[in-house]
C-alpha cells in the first residue's frame, strides 16, 4: 500500500500547493516587513529622540532575543500542537506587539514590546518552511521552500517603501509604519482555518483521518484518484514525542553542529549590515530620505537573488548553491566595506542583497530535510534559535567596529563569518530529490 506521504510525494505542483504557498509566504512578508521597518525606526529616532548608538543597538537586538527564545519554543510546540496552529499564535502575538509599539513613549516601553515582537517572529519562521517542506512534491520541495523565503524580499520591500514614503511625513510617521503591523493579527484568523495541517503531524499524533482527507484534497486539485486500497485508518504507527529521536544522537549530531554553525555566520553579517543600513548611510553624510532611497533600492536586489537560488537548488543541489550564495555575500562584503561613493555603495549593497538573500534561501530549503518528522521542526527552530543568538550580538557589535576601523572593519567580520558560514554547508548532506524522514 502507497502511504500518504510517498502520495503526496509524487504530485505535480497543483493550485492547492499554491494556496498553500501563497497562505504562508503572506505571513512570512509581513514577519519580513517588521524586522525591516525597525531599521528605518531606528534611523528616524536617532534624529528625533538624540538616542545614543548604545540605545539604537539596544532597540536594534532585542527582538531578537525575543526571536532565540521564540524559535526554540516554537519549533518544539509545533512537533506537539501542529504546525497550523503555532503558526496562527505567533501571527497574532507579533501582530498585537508592533501595533502597541506605535504608542511607546520611551525607549525602555519600545524595548519591552520589541522583544515581545521577536517571540511572535521567532516561532513563526521555521514552522511556516516546515509546513511547506512537508506538504511540497519531493521533486520541487526545495524550490517551493525557496520561493517561500522570497516573500521575505517582499515583505522587506514594503518596509523599504513604508520607511521611504511614510516615516519622513513628520514626528509621528514611524509611529504609523509600526501601527501597519497589526495586519497579522487579521491574517492570523486565515491561517487558523484557510491552511492545512501536516499530514506528517497528523499521523504521528494517529489521526489518520484527517491526514487521509488533507491528501484527498491535493489529489483531487491535481486531478488524481486516492488508490482503492487506501483506508482512513491506515499507517503508520503513532510516533511517542518521548521517544523521538534526539537532533544531538550519533546520527544527526554532525548536521546539526553544521546546520547551527551555518545559521550562526548569516545571522550575524545579515542582521548587523541591514539593521543599520540605514542608520551607516545617514553617519555618512546622506541625509535621511536619502539613506532611505538609497536602502530601498539595495533591498530590490534581494528578488532576483531568491530567483536564481530557486532554480539553481535543483539543478545544483541544497548544499551547493546555499554554499556558493555565501561565497558571494563574503566578497560582497567585502565590497560594501571599501565602497566610497554612492554608485559603488548602492553597487555592493545590491550584490549583497542578492547574494545574501538567495542563501536565506537555500538555507531554510535545507533544513527541514535533515531531520525525521518526530523533531524536524524542533531541529530547524533550535537551529534558528542558535542563530538568532548571532543577530542579537550583531547590531551590539557595529557601534565598536566603527569606532575600532569604520565600515572595512564592520563589513570584514561580516565577510569572514559568511567565508566560515560556507565551509560548514559544505559539510551538510545533499537532500536533493529524496523523500523527507518519516
Amino acid at each position: 500500500m502507497t502511504t500518504r506521504t510517498e502520495r503526496l510525494d509524487e504530485l505535480p505542483f497543483t493550485r492547492k500547493h499554491g494556496r498553500l504557498l501563497l497562505g504562508s509566504g503572506v505571513g512570512w512578508a509581513l514577519d519580513a516587513m517588521d524586522v525591516g521597518l525597525i531599521s528605518f525606526v531606528m534611523a528616524a529616532l536617532a534624529v528625533q529622540w538624540g538616542l545614543s548608538t548604545t540605545q539604537l543597538s539596544w532597540i536594534g537586538s532585542i527582538g531578537f532575543v525575543g526571536m532565540a527564545v521564540g524559535a526554540a519554543l516554537g519549533g518544539l510546540l509545533a512537533d506537539r500542537i501542529g504546525r497550523r496552529q503555532v503558526f496562527a499564535v505567533t501571527l497574532l502575538v507579533y501582530g498585537l506587539a508592533t501595533g502597541a509599539a506605535a504608542l511607546a513613549g520611551s525607549v525602555a516601553v519600545l524595548i519591552v514590546l520589541r522583544f515581545v515582537v521577536g517571540l511572535g517572529l521567532g516561532a513563526e519562521l521555521p514552522v511556516a518552511s516546515t509546513l511547506v517542506s512537508e506538504y511540497a512534491p519531493r521533486r520541487q520541495r526545495g524550490r517551493m521552500v525557496v520561493a517561500l523565503e522570497a516573500f521575505w524580499a517582499a515583505g522587506w520591500i514594503l518596509a523599504a517603501l513604508i520607511g521611504y514614503f511614510v516615516i519622513p511625513l513628520g514626528d509621528d510617521g514611524w509611529r504609523w509604519a509600526l501601527a501597519v503591523g497589526i495586519v497579522p493579527t487579521l491574517y492570523a484568523v486565515v491561517v487558523r482555518f484557510g491552511l492545512p495541517e501536516s499530514v506528517r503531524y497528523l499521523e504521528s499524533r494517529g489521526r489518520y483521518g484527517e491526514a487521509e482527507t488533507a491528501v484527498r484534497s491535493f489529489e483531487t486539485s491535481a486531478g488524481v484518484d486516492a488508490p482503492p486500497d487506501q483506508e482512513e485508518t491506515s499507517r503508520p504507527v503513532r510516533t511517542d514525542p518521548a521517544a523521538a529521536e534526539s537532533i544531538w544522537s550519533s546520527r544527526l549530531r554532525r548536521r546539526t553542529v553544521a546546520l547551527w554553525t551555518v545559521w550562526f555566520g548569516i545571522n550575524l553579517s545579515y542582521y548587523g549590515a541591514f539593521i543599520w543600513l540605514p542608520s551607516l548611510l545617514v553617519t555618512q553624510g546622506f541625509d535621511l530620505v536619502k539613506s532611505f532611497q538609497y536602502t530601498l533600492i539595495i533591498t530590490l536586489a534581494q528578488l532576483p537573488g531568491y530567483a536564481v537560488a530557486a532554480w539553481l537548488i535543483e539543478v545544483w543541489g541544497r548544499r551547493a548553491t546555499l554554499a556558493s550564495f555565501l561565497v558571494g555575500s563574503a566578497a560582497a562584503a567585502g565590497l560594501f566595506g571599501l565602497a566610497d561613493t554612492p554608485t559603488r555603495i548602492v553597487a555592493a549593497g545590491m550584490a549583497l542583497s542578492f547574494f545574501n538573500l538567495g542563501a536565506w534561501g537555500a538555507l531554510y530549503a535545507i533544513g527541514p530535510e535533515l531531520y525525521p518528522t518526530s523533531v524536524r521542526a524542533a531541529g530547524t527552530g533550535a537551529a534558528a534559535a542558535f542563530g538568532r543568538i548571532a543577530s542579537i550580538l550583531a547590531p551590539l557589535l557595529v557601534p565598536g567596529l566603527l569606532t575600532a576601523g569604520g565600515n572595512p572593519l564592520v563589513f570584514g567580520v561580516f565577510a569572514a563569518a559568511f567565508a566560515v558560514a560556507a565551509v560548514a554547508a559544505y559539510t551538510l548532506p545533499e537532500r536533493k530529490g529524496q523523500v523527507l524522514e518519516a
